[in-house]
């Protein structure tokens, strides 16, 4: 049976593209569109099983897309599609309910390979971004409604990690060393009982702190 997709990409060259790549496969794509406000409609008409979404489009945010394709049609699984490896991406996807988040230069193997995974509810595939996080999310609801004891310059820093900006650029923005802002991240990590920054990301994102 085959998994049936709409695809949501402001550029046309990336849905063709798209088109050929999954020529050949179960992966049937039987609607497109070029912006959040056509997605949510082709969605709403055609209820996908899957949803593969830009993250970033010229009208409007994908990640708000998301948001309303959860309450709209929450049974079609959506998968962010995006050409940057940002850790706030990954966790704003993860905490408003994506199944996944694939890479546009992942290999032709790994994006069938996490579409598939999404339309058979399974947790995010091996190629895709969001496994990094998926272990952790499943244990951190516990922590996320206890009050944890972060000092000011550790939520200073955490925001920072949260954009994705490296130790050099957080110790140039607050003015610290780079030793400085690594040991901060240490505790961070400690603290929140997260083994790497994008979880923490995705922490520093459920609080709101991002």
């Amino acid at each position: 049976m085959s998994i049936r997709l709409l695809v949501c990409d402001d550029h046309e060259v990336i849905r063709t593209g798209l088109v050929t790549l999954l020529a050949g496969t179960d992966i049937e794509i039987i609607a497109e569109a070029a912006n959040g406000k056509e997605a949510v409609e082709q969605a709403e008409k055609h209820h996908p099983d899957v949803v593969l979404l830009d993250i970033r489009m010229p009208d409007g945010d994908g990640l708000a897309t998301l948001e309303k394709l959860r309450v709209k049609v929450p049974e079609c699984k959506v998968v962010m599609l995006s050409t940057y490896d940002n850790p706030t991406y990954i966790a704003r996807a993860v905490a408003l309910g994506a199944s996944d988040y694939v890479l546009k230069g992942s290999a032709r193997e790994a994006i069938i390979a996490t579409i598939t995974a999404a339309a058979e509810g399974e947790s995010p595939s091996r190629s895709g971004e969001l496994r990094r996080v998926a272990g952790a999310m499943k244990i951190r609801q516990v922590l996320d409604d206890d009050e944890v004891p972060l000092t000011q310059r550790e939520t200073q820093v955490l925001r920072h990690v949260a954009l994705g900006l490296s130790n050099k650029e957080i110790g140039r923005s607050l003015e610290i060393s780079v030793e400085t802002v690594k040991e901060h991240v240490q505790n961070i990590l400690r603290k929140i009982a997260v083994s790497d920054r994008t979880q923490a990301a995705v922490w520093a994102v459920r609080r709101g702190l991002v």
